[in-house]
């Protein structure tokens, strides 16, 4: 798990210090050793070719940031250069099959120096080119440079575990494992992409491909992308190497059962891999109890580590995993948070953010506080919930579905005017809007799953000045290119799919990454494990969910076996943070100066603004508090980000 950055130019004088500026900025994502180096470009867009006599070619410069976990030697070093073919590769993630790849390469006469996955994907990348990436199980985003052609190869895991962002300008083209990396080369310019922050207010998060920023995108998960020299024409569009299963899978429940059970052992080993001591997140839940006891077979050594908030903030986690951690026989480390200091670390999740978004803390605080306890890499069961049908979203679509249809004959105004009539019997005035956007926005499975995800309505957004079609996105404020795999006749896998592409990918996943990076420390997610994924999503919904029965129930079925009556039966539960009274009692005064902040924006209607921020003062419970949280989270990010310009306009 490191950080990447890198430029290409036609001006090779503004590429070394702009990378270093980059690598030094991320020196948080790899404590333990840098690198840079800077390679000679093509001398057309898609490279290849000599230059004309007397013309300066292009030149790629590479920057890097490493935490050792694969190969802690100088043989792990990036940017790492193959000496046979003069190929370079910076890499982040880890490459959960690089044993079996490396052994295919030797069976083809490669040899190879050190024990590193990053060895072995250089290797790969020379020897079979752009192929390699879909032989790839991992997670991973890298650049390699390939000698013969001078260009330079981006690509990005399947499911987007691992970040990539790029900005691309005619004469320059940018790229880094982190957003803040990019604006630290300071040849970027920090207007601001209302679109992304439109999105952001309407789930939450900033929805993919956009960012914060004009100039910034998110590069694809599944994709690959070969650049050459600037040719001050557009680049071709990434292309795509994977994406879900189209063909269903004819297993039944007996054979599917086994085969998870298999799958998930065999990633749980291939994520144990590594040289430096793994933990294990370990909850009441059954996702990362099922992590730990198949963890418990490979490696009896390992560390458990649980994170609680105390009974105040309801039910503690800690007594039940220390149940499960001694029936393992494995150590555990309990750690309990001080609810006294949780603002302080709020307001530190707030600072660096690299992405605005409301639904990270959990992480920075768990993330926190195991690097303090010396943790380099844990083991999550993030992704369960997205394949095996965990979260509400699965059960109250489907039924919000089958409500919608049994109305078809109503027309929709007068369905609408009966929502807004809720409100006189007292209903929440948040939930009557969320409601109404639900029985007038998009009917089907994809189109409710997205409205059941959402933070601010739409007629809170216009109210703000922020309206879709003005900013070239659809009605459910994301870009229209976006492409999700819906299934006719498949309504769990449709919301399966939605679930990963949308809300895993671009709030989790991401929250995941930047958060516990932040302190160092790689979280590795077996439920997302190549393997598993591709067997699982194409398995049909029949098999994975049934109305009577708990959620993910094969998931509990696979592995009955590996737990106790009193986690298998628990119901999905997690811990409450007081987020709200922080914001109305001792974070009022920084909030209000973030709300104020975002008020005085030209991009949006800064009466709406503090109209919300007043109503939750005043009436928490017509509006949940996550409404004010986007707001002041997005006020302080571009505080932290975009500067003091933005307020002239």
């Amino acid at each position: 798990m490191c950080g990447l950055s890198g430029i290409v130019s036609a001006d090779p004088r503004l590429v070394e210090p702009a990378v270093r500026a980059m690598t030094r900025a991320m020196i948080h994502r790899g404590p333990d050793d840098d690198g840079y180096e800077q390679v000679p470009l093509g001398g057309g867009e898609l490279g290849g070719g000599e230059l004309p006599a007397g013309k300066q070619g292009a030149v790629a410069g590479l920057g890097f940031r490493r935490l050792s976990i694969l190969d802690l030697s100088q043989a792990g070093h990036q940017p790492m250069f193959n000496r046979s073919t003069g190929d370079c590769l910076i890499f982040n993630g880890e490459i959960y099959n690089f044993r079996e790849l490396r052994n295919q390469l030797e069976s083809q006469g490669v040899s190879f120096r050190g024990s590193s996955d990053t060895e072995v994907l250089l290797q790969a990348l020379s020897t079979w080119g752009e192929a390699a990436v879909a032989k790839l199980n991992g997670m991973f985003a890298f650049a390699f440079y390939e000698a013969r052609s001078r260009r330079i190869l981006l690509a990005r895991d399947p499911l987007g575990i691992k970040p990539l962002y790029v900005a691309a300008f005619p004469e320059r083209i940018i790229f880094a494992s982190e957003i803040r990396t990019i604006l630290a080369s300071g040849l970027v310019p920090r207007d601001l992409d209302v679109a992304g922050i439109a999105g952001m207010l309407a789930y939450g998060s900033v929805p993919s491909p956009h960012t914060a920023f004009a100039s910034i995108r998110s590069f694809p998960p599944g994709h690959l992308q070969w650049i050459g020299a600037p040719a001050g024409t557009p680049l071709p569009a990434p292309k795509a190497y994977w994406n879900f299963p189209s063909q269903p899978n004819s297993d039944g429940w007996q054979n599917a059962s086994l085969t998870v059970q298999q799958l998930l052992r065999d990633a749980v080993g291939r994520q144990l891999t590594a040289d430096v001591p793994v933990g294990v997140f370990l909850s009441a839940g059954i996702d990362s109890t099922l992590i730990a006891s198949l963890a418990r077979e490979f490696s009896p050594q390992v560390t458990a580590f649980t994170v609680g908030f105390g009974s105040s903030l309801g039910e503690d986690e800690i007594g039940i995993a220390s149940g499960t951690a001694k029936r393992l026989g494995i150590r555990h480390v309990a750690v309990e948070l001080a609810v006294d200091n949780m603002p302080t670390m709020w307001h530190d999740w707030m600072s660096g953010m690299d992405s605005p978004s409301i639904d990270g803390f959990n992480t920075y605080a768990v993330s926190r506080s195991l690097a303090d306890d010396g943790v380099v890499v844990g083991l999550s069961g993030l992704g369960a919930d997205e394949l095996f049908g965990g979260y509400p979203t699965f059960s109250r679509t489907l039924a919000w579905s089958a409500r919608l249809g049994a109305l078809a004959f109503v027309p929709r105004w007068l369905q609408a005017g009966a929502v807004d009539g809720l409100r006189w019997i007292g209903m929440p005035a948040g939930a009557v809007e969320k409601l109404r956007d639900l029985v007038a926005g998009d009917r089907s499975v994809a189109g409710i799953v997205r409205s059941l995800r959402r933070a601010l309505p739409n007629r809170r957004l216009e109210a703000m000045g922020l309206f879709p079609t003005r900013l070239g996105l659809s009605a459910d404020y994301l870009d229209p290119a976006r492409t999700e795999v819906t299934l006719d006749g498949d309504p769990f896998n449709t919301v399966s799919r939605i679930e990963s592409s949308q809300y895993m990918r671009d709030t989790l996943l991401r929250d995941t990454d930047a958060n516990s990076m932040r302190h160092s420390l790689e979280i590795r997610v077996p439920f997302l494990d190549q393997k598993l994924v591709d067997y699982v999503s194409a398995l049909p919904g029949s098999v994975k969910y049934d109305p009577r029965q708990p959620g993910k129930m094969l998931l509990r079925a696979a592995c009955q076996a590996l737990l106790s009556d009193e986690i298998s039966k628990r119901p999905k539960t997690g811990f409450t943070l007081p987020i709200g009274a922080w914001m109305q009692g001792v974070m009022r005064e920084p909030c209000e100066e973030a709300i104020e902040y975002l008020a005085a924006q030209p991009i949006i209607d800064g009466a709406e603004v503090r109209r919300t921020w007043q109503t939750f003062l005043s009436d928490n419970r017509s509006i949940h508090w996550s409404r004010p949280l986007s707001l002041v989270v997005l006020g302080r990010y571009l505080q932290q980000t975009a500067g003091p310009e933005l307020l002239q306009g």
